[in-house]
């Protein structure tokens, strides 16, 4: 019920979403009691946030739209491995902003058990952060210093299950039902079996089966990801209140982006495989609306690692949106199988669906994360030309761990199930690239290579729409960290090797522009900052691909108020060319050079960001560079007439200045109402 104790900002607030956030929860749990203690819960919460992030709700309530420009760049790490600490990554802001990053995700920091916590994902307490890393108020500062830079904070919210050292859990095992019925507990195997029949095993190899037998409860308990890992009842409408609660506590200490890990498994049904049930799609409606109520302009972002078939129903409806932005994992894994094959046939597939997509839907994209790539791609398209499942599977990965002769790729399997022919893969995004190989052969023609490589691969996350993400560490090309193998806490999971504490030493190269990290971090800038300053980069924009007439290349089309970018992209290590044949003449953005658009010739691993605008025409008419029409006229005098008829056209170079000022002017407010 609405409370007319509360006051009139909330309560305006909480009427506006009020008959559907109550027949959604009924509709599951069928309990006026919990409802009624659900909104008195966010009340609390909203009564409690501080009057700071009041005032950064106001400012992102404003500009909705605030995360979808081109100027939103992402950086992922781990606060131990970056700076040890909370109050490091703090220190170091400046690093951040230096490398034009303003969406800082920082993963699982939240107390866990050492030993057994999958890398922060089995939580012990939602409400501590790990102590050797800091505490909620070193958090907290951190979000404020964040905001002061115009940095907004990610983090992720581990919602499917806790650490077995959970206090439910500890209270479950000494027999209390309160919190059994919290898990997922029973006093045989006979149910389990049942659901073992139909839900799929999520590591075979490092932790098979659905359940684990727990001694001290003398009961199975369901356990989907590990067996220190027991899977939370969302049937029981305590714990959705009480997992609502525990996000919002990380909203109210300053946290913008909520990552939802996990979030299609966490409702479960004998029958089906506890994946994507639509009682999903209705609790983070709940939770979408809880958060719009109590911290609005705080943003979900869901961990869907699945075919995108899958992925887009998490974006909602316009009408009733769920998340505001979802992983690209599909178009990451397929990046990689590019990478390795030279084809992009099946990249090119993957983005027509993707650009397909109203633009209103947001995604993440990234090379690398901390996680390991999983070979989720559309096996039925690539059958037709020839490639099986298991056996395309085991070329990948040797080619990317490089076990086929001629790759330099140095990754690591994870997971590796022989039976079904399947693992999944790790490495950083330079030590893939080949960069860890080329400084150990001590190879120039090699690393020069591989840095080609690398940047084109990152100009390509930067073509897309969306916001790209980078892994921290790729900036300047962190190679794979193999002293994992010496320590027993890690040695049996593989993606400890793209995990490794980031070198500042080598960090500080990258103002030196003869060293790889510098040649690296200065191409990345200039990425960036490209990206940052033409409108056509825009998540609004149009985008389709471009047909090359080329498997090795791949082309995509851009277009946005007047600007249009054609892009291209080189997948083979040789010498390709892209037999697209466009009228307008273009720049290349990244080399500065004028460019006619037919028979575009692309060095390996090379990449072009052509350019045009018809927001100049009398710029666009001019000749590029090469001036092909007046060869022409010097060997035919014939085709004299339309070459002058071209050239009489030619204006005065555009003014670079007025035009970045108008730039800053169409860019400015936005950027002020969002801070």
């Amino acid at each position: 019920m609405i409370r007319e104790e509360w006051e009139k900002e909330f309560k305006d607030r909480i009427s506006v979403s009020y008959d559907e956030m109550h027949w959604l929860y009924n509709e599951l749990y069928h309990d006026e009691h919990a409802f009624d203690y659900f909104c008195d819960m966010l009340h609390e919460y909203w009564k409690n946030r501080s009057e700071d992030l009041k005032e950064w709700d106001e400012a992102r309530t404003l500009v909705p739209g605030w995360y979808k420009g081109s100027e939103m760049l992402g950086m992922l790490m781990y606060v131990n491995c970056f700076a040890g600490s909370l109050k490091g990554v703090e220190k170091h802001l400046d690093y951040v902003k230096e490398c034009g990053v303003n969406y800082l995700h920082l993963m699982p920091l939240l107390e866990s058990p050492k030993g057994r916590s999958d890398g922060g994902y089995a939580v012990a307490d939602f409400r501590k952060v790990q102590p050797e890393l800091g505490t909620m108020d070193d958090l907290s500062d951190l979000s404020v210093e964040c905001h002061k830079n115009g940095i907004s904070l990610c983090l992720d919210f581990v919602m499917n299950h806790t650490s077995e050292d959970h206090e439910w859990a500890k209270r479950a095992k000494a027999g209390e039902k309160e919190y059994q019925d919290r898990y997922f507990f029973f006093d045989d195997w006979s149910i389990p079996n049942e659901f073992e029949k139909t839900v799929p095993q999520v590591f075979p190899q490092t932790a098979p089966g659905n359940f684990s037998w727990c001694p001290e409860a003398n009961k199975v308990v369901m356990t989907t990801f590990y067996p220190y890992q027991w899977d939370l009842n969302y049937r029981n409408p305590t714990v959705f209140n009480d997992m609502t609660a525990n996000m919002l506590n990380l909203c109210n200490h300053g946290v913008d982006i909520v990552r939802l890990d996990a979030v299609p498994y966490i409702w479960k049904q004998l029958g089906t495989n506890c994946r994507n049930l639509p009682q999903v799609h209705t609790l983070v409606r709940i939770m979408h609306i809880a958060a719009d109520i109590v911290c609005p302009g705080t943003l979900l972002l869901g961990e869907v690692v699945m075919e995108p078939s899958k992925v887009v129903p998490y974006f909602g409806t316009v009408e009733k949106p769920e998340c505001q932005m979802l992983y690209n994992v599909t178009t990451m894994a397929s990046t990689w199988h590019t990478v390795a094959t030279r084809d992009v046939r099946l990249l090119k597939h993957q983005l027509e669906s993707v650009f397909a997509l109203p633009k209103q839907y947001t995604f993440l994209n990234y090379l690398r994360c901390h996680d390991d790539i999983g070979w989720g791609l559309d096996y039925d398209y690539l059958e037709q030309f020839g490639m099986e499942q298991v056996a395309h599977k085991k070329y990948l990965n040797d080619y990317l761990t490089g076990k086929l002769w001629g790759s330099d790729s140095r990754g690591e399997l994870y997971n590796d199930d022989p039976r079904l022919g399947d693992a999944r893969l790790c490495g950083t995004t330079a030590s893939l690239c080949g960069t860890e190989a080329a400084v150990y052969e001590k190879n120039d023609w090699k690393l020069d290579a591989s840095i080609r490589l690398d940047t084109m691969l990152h100009a390509f996350l930067y073509t897309q729409s969306g916001i790209p993400v980078l892994y921290s560490g790729d900036e300047v090309g962190q190679l794979n960290d193999y002293t994992y193998h010496e320590d027993p806490l890690k040695a049996d999971d593989s993606r400890y090797l793209h995990r490794g504490n980031f070198d500042w030493k080598l960090a500080d190269m990258r103002k030196d522009p003869s060293t790889r990290q510098g040649k690296l971090f200065e191409n990345l800038q200039k990425l960036e900052k490209l990206r940052k300053e033409h409108a056509v980069f825009d998540s609004d924009a149009d985008t389709w691909v471009v047909e090359t007439y080329n498997d090795h290349v791949l082309g995509i089309g851009r277009y946005y108020k007047g600007e249009k970018l054609i892009a291209l992209f080189n997948f083979s290590e040789n010498r390709q060319t892209a037999w697209v044949n466009d009228d307008e003449y273009y720049k290349d953005l990244f080399s500065g050079e004028e460019v006619n658009a037919k028979a575009v010739d692309l060095e390996g691993h090379g990449f072009v960001w052509l350019y045009h605008t018809f927001n100049a025409p009398s710029q666009l008419r001019s000749a590029p560079v090469q001036k092909p029409a007046k060869k022409a006229v010097e060997k035919k005098p014939a085709e004299k007439k339309p070459a002058v008829k071209k050239t009489e056209k030619k204006p005065v170079e555009k003014d670079a200045v007025a035009e970045a000022a108008k730039h800053a002017e169409r860019k400015a407010p936005r950027r002020r109402k969002a801070r």
